[in-house]
């Protein structure tokens, strides 16, 4: 086992090379006492947090930083920001960013999952009132999957979800929280009532739509600049027994869009007969395909029409239901589809399974490919809001005139349509600017030697995008200049500048995102 440095005076050497090797005349001020043993800087630790799920961008930090409470973390900003030189501070849950959005190159990564349990021994508390209802009071750092666990516990779930369950609160709110539930609920960020969040100042701030307000629409969908989230308030509803999940193949995009468009137009909160969930994917003839969902009989026939379009687009729907409405959920599934959906008649498939196991689909996968060592490689992702008036040119200009001709294998792509009156324009994320905007996400995975490929790929659809004139706005994206960045949130830019002066006026926060720390 590595042997963790935790002597003040070693980590303050750290910090003087680091930080002030070219400026004699700086001074330092000493980490307060109560927190200097939760600097670690041994070479595993320094080791793991100079990458990310990415393993593509590599940012070495001074140190890593192991709270024990949320008045750690305090302590750890007001030193960074009082700092003669400011330390640059990043907190650090999964590390499920793809282009080192997560690191902090000779600053101090904050260990977010070290809280562990808290908040009177869990993490996780379930609670109501009169007037919100049913909601959970949840730490930065806690997982999706243990807030699922605990919150069914009580006969109740989050509405809103990420396709991926083992990430942090904390990380899907700063960036919005997406899936197939969205359409109808919103992003994840749409379902939070209150927050509490250390700013970039070091100080411990409660806010809401009411209280303090300026800072609980920057922080959500506002990649981490202008505060730690420590605390979320998260909408609970009654949860679902069983999900039936559907899966529609279509040779024809029009027909797969409009179909993926008409469904999504039923989408109020308490419409029982509307669907849960929507997504799309891809079925490329680029290689073997996943076919895990389907009956081992529909192989050769599935691997056949995908061979004789190139693409097959598949529509992935579910609705939830309790034990004793089984029959009544068949039914309304049977009016949503019957008509004039353009799905291939022959390729409707169908399962019946528990809740927790639709939400937790992607686990299977997860474990898998640890299982085969391909959980732990480059991820050159790329993933997009493309607005609904240029999806059909999206089509034909990406995904059929470079993904499927190019031939790279490309692993998953997902594509998908929102409502835009399902997110707050106050908040800090920014989506096209139509009613309807599609998700797309190409979720490559590569050798170490191989991302180059899809990295270029990338940016051949980006420069696409750009010469036709499709505004595109990344999700979870990365820029090398902060021109990138102001053209990336247009007009909410000066919103967006004005919150860093005001919230982390030294601009020591999530550095890994180069967004005010681009050089």
């Amino acid at each position: 086992m590595a042997k963790h440095i935790t002597i003040p005076k070693k980590f303050m050497m750290i910090f003087i090379v680091t930080f002030f090797m070219s400026n004699a005349l700086a001074t330092t001020l000493l980490p307060p006492n109560d927190i200097a043993d939760r600097f670690h800087n041994d070479s595993v630790t320094i080791k793991i947090a100079s990458s990310d799920f990415g393993h593509i961008v590599q940012e070495i930090p001074a140190a890593v930083f192991y709270p024990n409470s949320i008045d750690d973390i305090a302590s750890l900003v007001k030193y960074a920001y009082n700092n003669s030189v400011p330390i640059n501070v990043a907190a650090r849950g999964q590390a499920h960013s793809t282009w080192g959005q997560s690191l902090a190159r000779d600053g101090v990564v904050v260990n977010m999952t070290s809280l562990g349990n808290r908040l009177n021994g869990s993490g996780i508390i379930v609670s109501s009132d009169s007037s919100l209802g049913s909601y959970a009071d949840v730490g930065g750092e806690q997982l999706w999957i243990d807030v699922l666990n605990t919150t069914l516990q009580y006969g109740l779930s989050p509405v809103s979800w990420v396709d991926y369950l083992y990430l942090t609160v904390g990380g899907t709110l700063s960036n919005a929280g997406i899936s197939g539930q969205s359409f109808r609920f919103g992003p994840q960020i749409s379902n939070v009532y209150e927050l509490d969040v250390i700013t970039g100042k070091g100080e411990f701030v409660t806010c809401s739509p009411k209280e303090n307000s300026e800072l609980y629409y920057a922080v959500l969908g506002g990649l981490g600049q202008f505060g730690i989230i420590t605390r979320a308030r998260i909408a609970l509803e009654p949860a679902p027994k069983r999900v039936k999940w559907l899966r529609l193949f279509y040779s024809d995009f029009s027909a797969f869009t409009r179909d993926q468009e008409s469904l999504i137009s039923k989408n109020e909160r308490r419409d029982n007969k509307a669907l849960n969930y929507l997504e799309g994917m891809l079925l490329l003839n680029q290689g073997p395909q996943d076919l895990s969902f389907y009956p081992v009989s529909a192989y050769a026939r599935i691997n056949s029409l995908v061979t004789k379009y190139g693409i097959i687009y598949c529509l992935e729907a579910a609705k939830y239901y309790y034990d004793d409405r089984e029959s009544r959920v068949e039914k309304e599934l049977l009016d949503l589809l019957k008509g004039n959906l353009g799905f291939l008649p022959d390729f409707m498939f169908e399962k019946d399974v528990t809740y927790m196991e639709f939400l937790n689909r992607v686990r299977s996968s997860e474990l898998f490919l640890r299982s085969k060592g391909q959980w732990e490689v480059p991820h050159p992702w790329l993933n997009l809001f493309v607005p609904e008036s240029r999806i059909l040119d999206f089509n034909s200009g990406v995904l059929k005139n470079i993904i499927l001709k190019q031939k790279i294998p490309a692993g998953i792509v997902l594509i998908y349509p929102m409502n835009r009156n399902k997110w707050d324009d106050k908040m800090s994320v920014v989506i096209p600017d139509e009613d309807v905007f599609y998700v797309v996400s190409m979720l490559h995975s590569s050798g170490f030697n191989k991302w180059e490929a899809y990295d270029n790929q990338n940016k051949e659809i980006l420069q696409f995008c750009d010469g036709a004139g499709i505004k595109v706005k990344p999700y979870l994206g990365h820029y090398e200049t902060q021109e990138d960045w102001i053209n990336h949130f247009g007009s909410k830019w000066e919103s967006f500048r004005a919150r860093k002066a005001l919230f982390d006026p030294k601009m020591i926060l999530s550095p890994g995102q180069r967004i005010f720390n681009n050089n």
